[in-house]
């Protein structure tokens, strides 16, 4: 799946289309987060839900409800003196996953 930031997909509209037409999907990103995506007509959009549905019946995962524990902004964070953490999201970041 090709990446486009808000800005970059002002620009190069005409390119990211034509990734559309030949299959492939695009993830509009505005400031690094997911906002929107690009789907050939003939891809169903509810597919990747059907997807993920079917993965959560095998137990392969656990399909989330969008909203977070309450309470949860309030949980103390773990220990991280090395700074492991933070160089792993910002590596994630850099390489756009």
């Amino acid at each position: 799946m090709k990446k486009a930031a808000v800005a970059e997909l002002k620009a190069s509209l005409s390119r990211y289309l034509a990734f559309v037409r030949v299959g492939e999907e695009v993830l509009i990103t505005d400031r690094g987060n997911p906002i929107a995506r690009i789907v050939p007509l003939g891809v169903p959009v509810g597919k990747e839900e059907q997807r993920l549905r079917r993965m959560e019946a095998h137990g392969l995962l656990r399909v989330g409800s969008g909203k977070l524990p309450k309470g949860f902004w309030e949980a103390s964070r773990p220990e991280d003196p090395a700074g492991r953490i933070r160089r792993a999201l910002l590596e994630e970041r850099r390489e756009g996953r």
